[in-house]
């Protein structure tokens, strides 16, 4: 029997708070919404006020109320753009790595950056070192420089320099960082819209990325086929590459890239 981790039980008591005020789904008073969480208001009242300095609850001064604030907001409304993204790009990954008979992987911005959330195997056996909730490095895989061509430099930039990189797949602590043959590599991938890796961090495995846009133009997928060196074709004009591009810019359509107001 698997171990149960151990958490932080202030934390969950807390959570009973914040659940109770999404079931309401409306501002709620201090001592209704206590009650609906199972506790007495000067229990419920000091996790409140932690809530209010983080931003996950505010009250309104003129009324008393509670109700979610900026930051649970600012959490919903990036959730909601992730779970619509890979809701949409999933069916077409299933889709690519039948058409392709290579893995393809699906891989999102997440809080240690490239998180591989998605993972589609092909019809043979294939040993590479990724699975679901690997993280990617942003500069030595694919999948990361989709990530690092396209997203603001700032992002980056502050990723690489709060050493966000550092535990990630393909991680080499010798490989600049900035300069002008990062900015090569990366302009070379926004002009084809492609990422190559041949044989390289993952040993013995070929892989493209490409990146999936949403209605603003922001990336918010990348995508990667990879296969081993000799089965997997690493032509810039291979069926593979262009099967790929296909695929994510279908997704992007779906997602509202592209398309005029």
């Amino acid at each position: 029997m698997a171990k149960e981790s151990r958490g932080i039980q202030s934390i969950e008591v807390g959570g009973e708070l914040l659940q109770a005020l999404a079931r309401n789904g409306e501002p709620m008073m201090l001592r209704d919404l206590a009650r609906e969480a199972g506790m007495a208001p000067a229990k419920a009242h000091p996790y409140l006020v932690s809530f209010s300095r983080i931003g996950l609850v505010e009250q309104d001064p003129s009324t008393g109320r509670y109700e979610f604030g900026a930051l649970a907001l600012e959490l919903g409304i990036v959730t909601l753009r992730r779970l619509s993204a890979v809701r949409v790009a999933t069916p077409a990954i299933t889709a690519l790595a039948a058409q392709i008979d290579h893995a393809v992987s699906l891989a999102i911005w997440g809080t240690h950056g490239p998180t591989v959330v998605r993972l589609e195997e092909p019809s043979h056996p294939v040993h590479i070192a990724m699975r679901v909730g690997s993280t990617m490095s942003l500069l030595e895989t694919a999948t990361g420089r989709i990530f690092a061509a396209f997203l603001p430099p700032a992002t980056i930039n502050a990723a690489i320099d709060e050493g966000l990189d550092r535990l990630s797949i393909g991680y080499d602590p010798q490989r600049e960082t900035k300069g002008p043959a990062v900015d090569k590599v990366l302009a070379d991938v926004r002009h084809r819209g492609l990422a190559r890796a041949v044989a390289e961090p993952l040993r013995g495995v070929n892989a493209f990325s490409a990146p999936v846009f949403d209605h603003s133009g922001a990336v918010v997928l990348s995508i990667t086929a990879m296969g081993a060196v000799g089965t997997f074709d690493v032509n810039w004009s291979s069926p593979i590459a262009k099967a790929l591009l296909d695929c994510t810019h279908a997704i992007s359509r779906r997602l509202g890239h592209g398309v005029k107001d």
